[in-house]
């Protein structure tokens, strides 16, 4: 795009930094092309209401692009490092086409909006297909509660044996900050969901382009106000979206965590299908929980995401800066890391066999400590912190009891023996 002639080395420069500017844009914008062309469709339409082009140019260059978005899935539309970017292949491939009307699609944009609109876009319908798969994610998970209700298991604090929980407790924790965490995309959808289309290069433009009109037909909620938001907002959107899917995987890479330990020789509460385990290529008995393992590892690869983005952006003024070119990848690598584990996550969770007799066994009397002190304080009228100390010093007068009986004691909602499931289901079903 840039003609350079100074110097008597500047064919040889202009080509290395050329290459070091554009870097992997060029390879990263070929996920954005649909986006592009859908915005640069209702763009044509905004210009032929502006009086820029005719009706009749309109229908040509709405023809041009369908044909570019056609050649696309097929494989065949190629972004090359010298056009730099999705734009410049896009408007290449009109002018190609169509001769200087392809030329005339970029009256009153920028390449500014151009890619923001895009990415905004593209950011709308990944967000919507990372919280399906964490929907479902979470209904596994309830199923697999209300499979093993009734089966008792230690509860750890500590790493240490701490009291009675429950199977379907420990499950259903997790799908309950799974839904929550659903139920919260609302505050950066409203984030992403504002239309930067006609801002130009962040300061509008004097072609009558009708803003709402774009926002509407591309889906958006609402438009950006002030054409400077639009590029204040880049990088700065991104970064709390990529932040909000780490706290997705963080739920995972938790609940990875404790299918590890859970399923290793210490414990021996749950068995995994092979399915989700490697070997070893030197020791025969090893049964390794790799997918477990790179789902942790994935949460570590979307949190350093995040930490990008938010360096990326400090210390930038108003305006539009290129380092904000780097912020593309981070979020486009966050929604495929995020698909690819919330799909390995229903892998783990349906390999998932709780090995029952272990667990009822690991329930050993330390586990009621806290329920002896409660007994005599509701049957014998001591103060709790009496009970307390009197447990403490008599260990063995803790009784013996079946973990299974004592599921039976806990009423409550949100307990051992009473987690609440069906509620749960009911909080996943208003989510669909």
């Amino acid at each position: 795009m840039w003609k350079k002639t100074t110097g008597e080395n500047s064919n040889d420069l202009t080509r290395k930094v050329e290459a070091f500017t554009v870097g992997n844009d060029y390879m990263l914008d070929q996920v954005l092309v649909p986006y592009d062309l859908a915005a640069s469709a209702v763009h044509a339409e905004a210009l032929t209401i502006a009086g820029v082009i005719s009706d009749e140019e309109y229908m040509l260059l709405t023809h041009g692009l369908e044909d570019i978005h056609e050649a696309w899935k097929k494989g065949s539309f190629k972004i090359l490092p010298e056009d730099e970017d999705m734009h410049t292949a896009i408007e290449n491939e009109l002018t190609l086409k169509l001769g200087e009307l392809g030329k005339k699609i970029h009256a009153g944009r920028s390449r500014n909006d151009q890619v923001l609109t895009a990415v905004r876009l593209y950011e709308k319908e990944k967000l919507n297909e990372v919280l399906r798969s964490v929907i479902k994610t979470a209904e596994l998970l309830i199923i697999f509660a209300e499979k093993y209700e009734k089966v008792p298991m230690p509860g750890f604090t500590h790493t240490r044996k701490a009291m009675l929980s429950s199977v379907a407790l420990w499950a259903g924790g997790y799908a309950e900050l799974l839904i929550m965490q659903v139920k919260a995309a609302d505050g950066v959808r409203s984030l992403v969901d504002r239309s930067p289309l006609g801002t130009a290069a962040g300061f509008g433009t004097t072609f009558s382009i009708n803003r709402e009109l774009e926002a509407e037909k591309l889906g958006f909620r609402q438009t950006m106000i002030c054409a400077t938001t639009a590029q204040l907002s880049r990088g700065w959107v991104e970064l709390q979206l990529v932040q909000y899917l780490s706290a997705l995987s963080s739920i995972i890479n938790r609940l990875a965590s404790d299918v590890i330990h859970y399923s290793s020789e210490a414990y021996g509460f749950f068995d995994l299908d092979e399915a989700v385990c490697t070997g070893s290529s030197i020791m025969p008995q090893k049964k390794n929980p790799d997918l477990a393992e790179l789902m942790r590892a994935r949460h570590s690869r979307m949190a350093s995401h995040a930490s990008a983005l938010q360096t990326l952006i400090a210390n930038l003024g108003s305006g539009y800066h290129r380092d904000l070119q780097l912020t593309k990848e981070p979020v486009i690598q966050s929604f495929e890391d995020a698909l690819e584990l919330f799909e390995a996550a229903k892998w783990l969770i349906v390999s998932i066999n709780p090995q029952v007799e272990k667990l009822k066994n690991a329930c050993t009397p330390e586990l009621f400590a806290a329920e002896a002190a409660n007994h005599l304080v509701k049957n014998e009228g001591k103060s709790f912190r009496e009970a307390y100390r009197i447990i403490k010093e008599n260990p063995g007068s803790i009784p013996h009891q079946s973990p299974e009986e004592m599921l039976k004691e806990y009423s409550h909602l949100g307990s051992p023996g009473n987690p609440g499931l069906s509620l749960l289901r009911v909080e996943l079903e208003n989510l669909t």
